[in-house]
């Protein structure tokens, strides 16, 4: 932004892929690590210049997702047109998103250092001599007065900061150092990712709720798709170790007649709706469709631990958190990084209304206006993601019946599925009736 150009930035990281100047090939083997990403995040990537590089490599947009139950009973799909999006997503690999980011840093002209290595330790020092990122740097800009963080690197350097932002994942450790608490519990899931392909290219986002939880299936472009599929962690370990043929039947099995029918139930029709005097949607007379067949498994499998965390705070003075180092939420619906990323965007906002008006960056009265702008948004979400992973949890006919019904009017009830889109897109209203 136009009045943070003056800001002399420093990035902490260890990930040798900052350091190498490798470039991703067209050709390369597609990545088992992705992000979907909404249409607000895509925005804040063409905000910044970062999207053009996005376009470059692989990446799929979708405007057509298809949910449905194990037991039968109900299934909606979501088209873009119908919230007045082009898009409901995009699939993008992690290294796209992160060279893209880093191509657009690079080819900024603000002044800033990347530094291949680890925080050890931070402290906060009262100083009213010059002294600036690197310490004795004469190319960084001075701090003549006010506290400061300090920062002491893996690599022996020492870092002094205005504000430190913790970028840096669950288990962070700015989080940790700066003694911010959390709340939080376990899923005792486990979500299993790879990469698969097809004969033909997918351009529908797929996921259906199974017994152990749910399984994704997502376009990546060139006939790819990424699998995101959560179970018990013996299940997990289980898919790991079976044979690659045998994998890609119970992933084809998980998608198609496995654990129960095609949805077909017009338990909850149109009709009720419509005589409910409710807004029926335009994809209302779609009928249910079967994902494409896998055919074979193009990378290796991986699989993490499900858990929901959220910071108690996420400012303190000199030091803020974003992205996942504040919140984790389950995969269900790929909305982690959306929200990592809003809250890059609302933390931005913030830091550039402060130097507008003269403030320091890491008052925390400053730094508490972004807290305000994203602590509800992000609560607001992982309500709802929580609420998802505990409604199929559960395998009971009563319950059961009560989600098909949700089913049904999200398929039908066209307010509710505009509502569902534009949150899932990004937007802060809540998935309730206009």
């Amino acid at each position: 932004m136009p009045l943070t150009q003056q800001l002399t930035v420093a990035i902490i990281d260890s990930n040798p892929a900052l350091g190498s100047g490798d470039c991703i090939k067209k050709d390369d083997p597609p990545d088992s690590r992705v992000s979907t990403v909404t249409p607000a995040t895509i925005s804040l990537f063409k905000d910044v210049g970062a999207w053009q590089y996005v376009q470059q490599h692989r990446h799929a947009y979708f405007d057509r997702m298809q949910v449905w139950d194990y037991t039968g009973l109900g299934y909606t799909r979501y088209n873009a047109r119908e919230a007045d999006k082009e898009v409901l997503g995009c699939v993008v690999e992690n290294k796209v998103l992160h060279r893209s980011l880093l191509s657009c840093i690079q080819n900024s002209d603000f002044q800033k250092t990347i530094y291949p290595s680890r925080l050890t330790s931070m402290s906060f020092s009262s100083s009213s001599s010059t002294i600036g990122v690197g310490g004795t740097s004469s190319r960084t800009t001075p701090y003549t007065h006010g506290n400061l963080a300090k920062l002491e690197l893996s690599d022996g350097s020492s870092l002094y900061a205005k504000l430190v932002v913790g970028a840096d994942g669950s288990k962070s450790r700015v989080r940790e150092l700066a003694g911010f608490k959390t709340t939080g519990w376990n899923y005792s899931q486990n979500a299993v990712i790879c990469t698969v392909e097809h004969t033909e290219e997918n351009q529908c986002a797929w996921q259906r709720f199974l017994p152990a939880g749910p399984i994704a299936l997502l376009p990546m472009g060139d006939k790819f798709s990424n699998i995101v599929w959560t179970m018990n962690p013996k299940e997990s370990s289980d898919c790991k170790s079976m044979s690659e043929d045998d994998f890609v039947k119970a992933i084809n099995h998980a998608l198609d007649y496995g654990y129960g029918p095609h949805p077909h139930s017009r338990l909850f029709g149109g009709d009720i709706f419509s005589w409910l005097g409710a807004d029926v949607t335009s994809s209302a007379n779609e009928c249910f469709e079967v994902p494409p067949k896998v055919v074979k498994l193009v990378s290796g499998r991986m699989a993490f631990p499900l858990s929901l965390m959220h910071a108690n705070s996420y400012a303190s003075k000199h030091v803020v958190l974003i992205g996942d180092a504040a919140h984790t939420v389950h995969p269900l619906a790929g909305q982690g990084v959306n929200l990592g990323f809003g809250d890059a965007f609302s933390l931005s906002r913030v830091i550039a209304e402060g130097i507008a008006v003269g403030s320091d960056i890491g008052e925390v009265s400053l730094l508490k206006k972004y807290e305000a702008d994203r602590k509800p948004a992000n609560i607001a979400m992982m309500a709802v993601l929580d609420g998802f992973q505990k409604a199929y949890s559960v395998d009971f006919g009563p319950l059961n019946v009560l989600r098909a019904a949700a089913f049904h009017g999200a398929h039908f009830i066209s307010p509710l599925k505009k509502n569902i889109i534009s949150f899932a897109s990004g937007e802060h209203k809540l998935p309730l009736f206009s």
